[in-house]
Parts: C-alpha cells; structure tokens; sequence
C-alpha cells in the first residue's frame, strides 16, 4: 500500500523534480536503464504539458501500486483537450516538448488513458512495467488508486490491500485514527492480517482486525469481496470508510456499521448484493468528500479505474486529511 507522491507542477523547475521523483522510484521497483529513460521521458512530456496548456499549472501523482509497476496521473483544471487522438498520435506536438507531444506518453507506458472534458480539465494516466512488453498480473481485474497524507504528514494514516484471483477480488480500506506515526502502525497492522488471512470473508476478516488492533489507536475500516463469475459483492464495515457501487443507472451505497476496530465495535455485518457488468466499486477514506457525483462526468466510467480514481481525488479532496480512494472494475476489451 505504498503512498503516491504528489507534485505540484506550476513552474519548469518542478518539472525536473517531478522527473527525478519518478525515475527513483522506477529504479526502486527495478527498472531497467533504458526504461528509466523511458520513464523520464513520460513524465517530462507530462508535467511540461501542466504548465504549458493549463493557466494554473497542475498536480503529478507517482505510484506504484504492484511489484515492478510505475503509475503517473496527470490532472489539472484547465481548459481540456479539444482532440484527444491527434493529440496522442505519436509525433504531434502543439508546444514542442522533447517527447513529440502526448504521442510519447502513448508509445513507451504499457497502458494509458486520458479523460478530458471542456472547461474543467483533464486526467492522463500512463502506467509502466520494468519489462516493456511484460502483462499485468491479473489481466481481468481493473485497479485504481490514490493515497496520500495529510498535508503536514510524511505517512498515511490510511491503508489499503488488494489481492485479485482470476475473477475474483478481495479489497480491504482503513483508516487509522487521526494521522501520522500513530495512525500509519494501525493501518499497517490491518493490512498485515488481510495477507495473513486470505481465505477469511468481509464479516471474519473485520473481525480478525478488530482483535489484531487492540494494541493500536484503532481504525475504521471495510472489506468488499468482488465475484465477477457469479455476479456477487459482498461487503461489511465498521465507521465512516464510504463504499458505493456505481452503473449507468445510478449508485448503490454500501452500508457500514458504527464503531471503531480495536476498541468498539459492537455489530459486524456482512451484505450481499448483485454485481453486474459495466459495475465500478469505489470505496475511500473521509480525506475524500462523501457529497461526490459523477453524474456530471460523461464517459467517465468507461475509463481506467485510476483515471476514475484520479477524478476523485482532483475534484472531491477534502485536503485537511489522509486521503484514500480504491477504484475496482472489470476491465474494458
């Protein structure tokens, strides 16, 4: 559950910064020289895209989400993209920048995806292997996340684990009370029950944590077990982590209990809901405001679930708190 590393891009010199940032964390996940270098390509023709078409500038998250995997998101609030595939044909550029334009983001990621829309911005995501021409662990199951810390914090009080199987997910979302050193050892001890537990469901594992945190301050937290075979969500949680099912029809929101894991916690309850094709799960932290909707973002559950992530975080960001968002889904053909 590493944390992104966000950057503010509103002049050139933070494009070298954020070009360094992501280059070592490239080389920590075990990138290759010449993917380094693909790295840093991406990521300069990304932040110089911020400042040269946006009046603000924007933010670059860097992640890594999976062993030998780099994600960088782009968004801003600018005025979006009027053609977005000329824009990302390889060799077009409208301000010259050393990559030939968005092209280049295209060529060297393994995946990216871009949702714009006029007035209120844009979102690239391009997301790197080690091994350019390696596969994604679990090919079905799309994965999108955000995770930061409070602004004054070095570390999350929030956490987040992910196991995914075929057509099958298991997802775990906590928040540790408060934030900082204190919150980040109750997120981390959470997260080490869900790997040392693989077999346990939302309403066992809750419990299991719950126990596991009564050395710590406590956290809130929630598990959804995803079965895209049989079309079956099942969901259990404890305090104010929010989960919603969104569709073409509209949202479903997933109900959690009081309490705190750790210290009180008086009713684990797990639902069962039907899953259909086209579903998005989202859950998150409060760092995340809970009066969001998406009904103003045409298209935007066809995208990548870290774009959708990244959409969250960019417009709904509460920015006093850690901040998690999980975004899960099937993905596209």
């Amino acid at each position: 559950m590493s944390v992104s590393i966000a950057v503010a891009i509103r002049e050139a010199s933070a494009v070298s910064e954020a070009r360094r940032l992501a280059v070592e964390r490239a080389s920590t996940l075990g990138f290759s020289e010449s993917r380094l270098s693909d790295v840093a390509i991406v990521t300069t023709e990304l932040a110089t895209n911020l400042i040269k078409h946006t009046p603000h500038g924007g933010e670059l998250l860097i992640q890594s989400t999976d062993a030998a995997v780099l994600e960088l998101l782009s968004l801003d609030r600018g005025p979006g993209i009027a053609r977005v595939g000329e824009v990302m044909r390889d060799g077009y550029s409208t301000a010259g920048t050393p990559g030939t334009g968005l092209g280049a983001v295209s060529r060297l990621s393994n995946t990216h995806d871009v949702y714009t829309l006029a007035g209120m911005g844009t979102v690239v995501f391009a997301q790197l292997f080690a091994k350019h021409g390696a596969l994604p662990a679990n090919a079905r199951i799309d994965a999108g996340t955000v995770r930061l810390p409070h602004p004054k914090e070095r570390v999350s009080g929030d956490g987040w684990s992910l196991t995914a199987s075929g057509a099958q997910v298991r997802l775990t979302v906590v928040d540790g009370l408060g934030h900082g050193l204190l919150a980040n050892e109750a997120a981390r001890a959470a997260d080490r029950v869900f790997f040392d537990h693989p077999n346990l469901g939302p309403h066992a594992m809750l419990e299991r944590i719950h126990e596991a945190l009564r050395a710590t301050r406590g956290a809130v937290g929630a598990m959804a077990e995803l079965d895209i075979e049989t079309g079956t969500l099942r969901f259990a949680g404890v305090g104010n982590i929010s989960g919603v099912v969104l569709s073409l029809q509209g949202r479903r929101g997933l109900m959690s209990h009081n309490g705190t894991l750790g210290q009180e916690a008086r009713k684990f309850q797990e639902y069962v809901l039907p899953w259909a094709a086209g579903d998005v799960l989202v859950m998150h932290t409060d760092g995340l405001a809970s009066t969001w909707n998406l009904a103003k973002y045409p298209g935007l559950l066809r995208r990548r679930a870290a774009v959708i992530a990244g959409v969250l975080y960019r417009d709904f960001n509460r920015e006093r708190d850690d901040v998690t968002v999980v975004v899960v889904k099937e993905r596209e053909a």
